[in-house]
């Protein structure tokens, strides 16, 4: 015959070991904290990806006042060259309109003269004329440097735009230019 214990009610009944606990619990704490690792990684990536596409959204706006810029020039728009840069101006009937690359960032001035940062983040930016069938054309070409933070690679992808725009004919002139 078993000798019983009395404290357990006379029978034996099984349970849990200490050790056993603390596996479980190492267990579940392992998989808590990868499982905290994975939300945060992607809350990271969610902000990375909402503040690309923020700037692509400036970006593009930006670029729709350029070409609206472009379309009132009352005379053809010219570009400069000085120490701080190339410089694109516009003359319309509101004043004169300055666009400049410069230190990552996009300026445009009014016809204030200041000098204003009107989008950050620009990796390169450059404008110029053509000609495109006998028509003069401004193209932008405007590369945004990528999001990244320290945990996060940048982005595969550069966000890269070209905006085109054709001024009107100046009066007097014919669209070849003579």
């Amino acid at each position: 015959m078993r000798p019983t214990n009395a404290s357990n009610g006379g029978g034996r009944r099984g349970g849990y070991a200490l050790l056993e606990c603390l596996v479980y619990i190492g267990l579940v704490v392992g998989l808590l904290g990868a499982a905290y690792l994975a939300f945060y990684r992607c809350v990271d990536n969610s902000m990375v990806l909402r503040r690309g596409a923020g700037d692509v959204g400036k970006a593009l706006h930006l670029g729709e006042a350029w070409r609206a810029d472009i379309r009132s020039a009352t005379r053809p728009p010219w570009s400069e060259k000085d120490a701080e840069g190339e410089t694109l101006w516009v003359e319309s009937a509101r004043g004169q309109v300055g666009w400049r690359f410069q230190a990552g960032a996009v300026l445009r001035s009014s016809s204030k003269g200041i000098w204003v940062r009107v989008l950050d983040r620009v990796e390169h930016s450059k404008m110029e004329s053509g000609r495109r069938h006998d028509v003069t054309v401004w193209q932008w070409e405007l590369e945004l440097s990528p999001r990244a933070k320290a945990q996060v690679n940048a982005s595969r992808v550069r966000p890269l735009f070209s905006f085109l725009a054709v001024p009107p004919p100046v009066a007097g002139k014919t669209a070849s230019g003579g």
